[in-house]
């Protein structure tokens, strides 16, 4: 039986495209019906037991609220400790927590009736887990109203600065949330949590994935080699077999040379394809994909970590003789080069993870915010012809985006691949000390 590729290709690219129009048009949807009372960012600014305000915005949901795209977008893009499917659809992950002076709670994150439970303090703010900061709050498993979202204005350095604040809503009073854990520990803005959270995000199940389909894959193609020896390639093996030659003869060979390339092609060879997996996964709208992973700058830092550790950890005595004191130059020169290469050796990972972690976000934005033209010319379901309006224009471009961004996810792992392999033939580059002291001479 032939089978026509090119409109198969198309069949599947237009069924996922339609899944995922309407998976990302129920979740507006729900966002837009839940955000009552997580919206109310000018009712007030004091902190506490207000019960009042806690009565009058925790778990009001009789009136609809406008559609926001931003918080739609950035909660579609963020990492959550379930995976969406439908209306009310939801799959559950374990949840693994520690608090130093009340132990661990584990899990599913379905205990958390989908925000409407707190366990052991603990509750689960917009598929995030969140620990109440005040102790009074009771332990076990009990009811809560709802998550009130409230801006606050504090000082700092002599600036007033408004900052996000969350309470847990539960017997009309309301109870202070932590700030969550961020990159930065709290130095630019975000927080350090009171608890450790080993729990299994929807981030890691998509990366565990990933990695046993790698593993999978490559036990494949290696038992292929066994079978095939010494014959021509077939099945999965001839299908892998371009994708190893083009990374031996167009990123590693090049990059780090002939003499020493076979070392490091594993790591490089490992770094592509795992990039390439994830990146492919999060254009999948359904479960088990649709995660935003090295959209995720911890993911991404990471992974410059380890090409950090790599490439400095194999650096030849040239490599660190050209960092601190570069031969052939003037000693004050140098003075001025050295701080600038030592400071390199930290701008190289970071390049690599701020290059990765932009590139796969922005895509991500741009396509959610075009199938939000939905709702926004629809004027949340009050005009239907603007709604048809924003799904035809929406959709037009979102197909156009899912292309570029399919470019995009290859692309990426690419750039990474090679700029890591770069960074590494750097490393271990032998230089020609006798041509050196010759230029010198010369000059």
């Amino acid at each position: 039986m032939k089978v026509d590729l090119r409109k198969l290709s198309i069949l599947v690219f237009a069924l996922v495209f339609s899944f995922g129009m309407l998976a990302a048009q129920d979740h507006g949807q729900e966002q837009s019906g839940d955000s009552t009372h997580e919206e109310q960012d000018s009712h007030g600014s004091e902190a506490g037991h207000d019960e009042g305000l806690a009565h009058s915005y925790c778990g009001g949901h009789a009136e609809d609220g406008e559609y926001d795209p931003v918080t739609t977008v950035m909660e579609h893009i963020a990492d959550a400790n379930e995976f969406h499917v439908w209306k009310g659809v939801h799959i559950p992950l374990p949840i693994i927590l520690y608090a130093p002076a009340q132990g661990w709670t584990t899990g599913l994150s379905s205990m958390f009736g989908h925000g409407h439970n707190a366990v052991d303090g603990y509750v689960l703010n917009h598929g995030r887990v969140n620990r109440v900061a005040d102790p009074s709050f009771p332990k076990g498993e009990v009811h809560i109203d709802g998550i009130l979202h409230r801006k606050e204005t504090v000082e700092k350095g002599g600036k007033a600065e408004e900052k996000d604040v969350y309470f847990a809503c539960y017997e009309g009073e309301l109870y202070k949330l932590d700030k969550p854990s961020t990159v930065d520990g709290g130095f630019l803005g975000g927080g350090i949590t009171s608890f450790y959270d080993f729990s299994i995000t929807k981030n890691v199940f998509s990366m565990i994935l990933a990695s046993l389909l790698l593993i999978w894959l490559f036990m494949a193609v290696a038992k292929g080699y066994k079978e095939n020896e010494g014959k021509a390639p077939s099945g999965i093996q001839s299908f892998m077999e371009v994708f190893f030659v083009f990374i031996r003869d167009e990123v590693t060979k090049p990059m780090i040379g002939e003499k020493h390339y076979e070392r490091f092609q594993p790591f490089i060879m490992t770094l592509f394809f795992f990039i390439m997996f994830i990146n492919l996964m999060g254009l999948v709208p359904f479960f088990p994909g649709g995660a935003n992973i090295t959209g995720n700058l911890a993911v991404t830092l990471t992974l410059a970590v380890f090409t950090f550790l790599v490439t400095n950890l194999n650096g030849k005595k040239d490599y660190w003789e050209h960092v601190f004191w570069m031969p052939g130059i003037p000693a004050w020169v140098k003075i001025i080069l050295t701080p600038v290469e030592v400071l390199s050796l930290f701008i190289k990972p970071f390049s690599l993870m701020i290059r990765l972690f932009a590139n796969i976000s922005a895509g991500h934005i741009i396509i959610l915010s075009l199938i939000g033209l939905v709702f926004l010319f629809g004027n949340n379901g009050q005009s239907v012809g603007g709604a048809a309006g924003g799904a035809v224009i929406g959709g037009l471009f979102t197909a156009f985006m899912n292309l570029i961004e399919l470019l995009v996810a290859l692309l990426q792992a690419f750039i990474f691949a090679i700029l890591s392999a770069s960074y590494i033939g750097a490393a271990v580059e032998e230089h020609d000390h006798h041509h050196d002291e010759a230029h010198e001479g010369a000059h």
